[in-house]
């Protein structure tokens, strides 16, 4: 297996699915993980939307580090596949609002499209920027397989 199959690989994962596991840290050192239905932008960004009361927004404003994993869930045990990110998190500027709201909507139809001036008051879009990306290598995986779970790197 190549690198440019692990790549292709973590890439679909990425496109496949519309939640992603959120793995935030609090003011107390303790972590707080929470799924959130995204949309990314290529595999650069992710955005999502939330309150800046939620406990994972709150996170964030304090501790823009964060950690990410993607994954389908409904697939048979054994079968995984996963990517996980190290990334850094914000809120959108406002000189970008216009732009990315448009792109979080676009991503599918049963996606509520959130107005500009919508952002300014109990919600805000938020982005993640990913500095570090691995995709799971299950220990079955017939080139890569160690008989353990695993992640190697990927460059997306």
């Amino acid at each position: 297996m190549t690198q440019e199959i692990l790549d292709r690989r973590a890439a679909a994962v990425v496109e496949a699915n519309k939640y992603l596991v959120l793995g935030t840290v609090g003011a107390d050192g303790l972590p707080w993980v929470t799924p959130v239905y995204f949309t990314p932008d290529g595999h650069d960004a992710f955005y999502w939307v939330s309150s800046p009361d939620a406990l994972h927004s709150r996170n964030v404003a304090e501790r823009p580090d964060i950690s990410i994993a993607i994954f389908d869930s409904s697939v048979p045990i054994g079968s995984a596949s996963a990517v996980y990110f190290r990334a850094r998190a914000t809120q959108v500027p406002d000189d970008e609002l216009e732009r990315c709201v448009a792109l979080y909507a676009a991503r599918y139809p049963e996606l509520r499209a959130y107005s500009v001036d919508e952002l300014h008051d109990d919600i805000r879009l938020y982005r993640a920027r990913p500095t570090e990306h691995w995709i799971l290598v299950t220990g079955g995986d017939p080139q890569y397989g160690t008989g353990i779970d695993s992640r190697r790197p990927v460059w997306l």
